[in-house]
């Protein structure tokens, strides 16, 4: 099995739609595929228990307020959204305002939703380089519709604040991380996390 992330660069010929990508992934569900903005095929290693225990504890806090608040719908790893540049990303957690999320068509919120997240989380495993992750919250930043990304270095004990058209804030070895600029009330207890 491969620890680092595999970067497959495909000639113009090859390029992939969007539905074949998504054909492509749902064929091999075993694996992490994303795609960036120049087509090229993103397979990154399987979470080890670990990490994956600490990402579940990040989406069962998103999901616990999300289903208090009611004013939008949150993800798993496992979703997928098609942003405007064409790149097919994967967030560790997101989370999605109703009024977006509804004005898109059934067929589109089946795939890979042709939506940038209103909020995104990016959780750094052991395995895991942190420039491109910092270059993912950067693309993300770009994307119409995205109010608000954190990048947790667990390594590290650092939160990345981003905000777009701002300077990221860097929190070290916080106990919690607020959300309420973007998610009134949330508040990630990262004693969960570490």
């Amino acid at each position: 099995m491969f620890s680092e992330q595999i970067v497959l660069r495909m000639p113009p010929q090859l390029q992939m739609t969007d539905e074949q990508f998504f054909e492509f992934c749902q064929v091999n569900q075993d694996l992490q595929i994303e795609q960036n903005k120049l087509g090229e095929l993103l397979i990154m290693p399987p979470t080890g228990s670990d990490s994956g225990n600490r990402e579940a504890r990040i989406i069962q806090q998103l999901m616990n307020w999300a289903d208090e608040d009611g004013t939008g719908i949150a993800f798993s790893s496992s979703a997928g959204f098609t942003l405007s540049t064409g790149a097919k990303r994967s967030p560790d957690a997101s989370w999605i305002k109703l009024e977006r999320w509804n004005s898109l068509t059934s067929e589109q919120q089946q795939k890979f939703a042709p939506i940038c997240p209103d909020f995104v989380v990016e959780l750094r495993s052991p395995s895991d380089n942190l420039k491109p992750l910092q270059e993912k919250m950067e693309e993300y930043m770009k994307e119409p519709g995205i109010q608000l990304g954190w990048l947790i270095d667990r390594k590290n004990r650092r939160v990345y604040i981003y905000l777009p058209n701002q300077e990221i804030e860097i929190l070290d070895n916080p106990e919690t991380v607020s959300g309420d600029r973007v998610l009134p009330g949330f508040v990630l207890n990262m004693n969960k996390v570490w």
